[in-house]
């Protein structure tokens, strides 16, 4: 199994979400975070005072699935969530040892 993290702009979350559901990912956990990376954020003008914005805002989707899903899900995600501009976002794929369904006990695939 697989975990792959990805951060993405926050008006792309639907789009990446109906590109995972087409192919059939069914389970997603999405979070609001802020971060930067290469481009450091950005100045902007409020009220006459110029202020600098480090932490832009983004979503991160968090997804579990088997090892043979992870490249139909990682082109889905790059091609919904593309808007060819800095700042689209970063994609993470970490090994997984085990998934435990908390409600019956199941493990392993059976528990995604």
């Amino acid at each position: 199994m697989k975990k792959i993290e990805a951060i993405i702009k926050p008006f792309k979350l639907e789009e990446v979400k109906e590109s995972l559901g087409a192919i059939g990912i069914q389970g997603i956990t999405v979070s609001e975070v802020k971060g930067f990376g290469r481009q450091k954020g950005h100045t902007e003008l409020y009220r006459g005072a110029e202020y600098i914005v480090d932490f832009l805002p983004k979503v991160k989707i968090e997804i579990v699935l088997d090892e043979n899903d992870v490249d139909k899900a990682v082109e889905a995600i790059q091609s919904a969530a593309k808007t060819g501009r800095i700042g689209d976002g970063k994609i993470f794929i970490l090994p997984l040892s085990e998934a435990i369904r908390i409600r019956t006990g199941e493990k392993g695939k059976s528990a995604v």
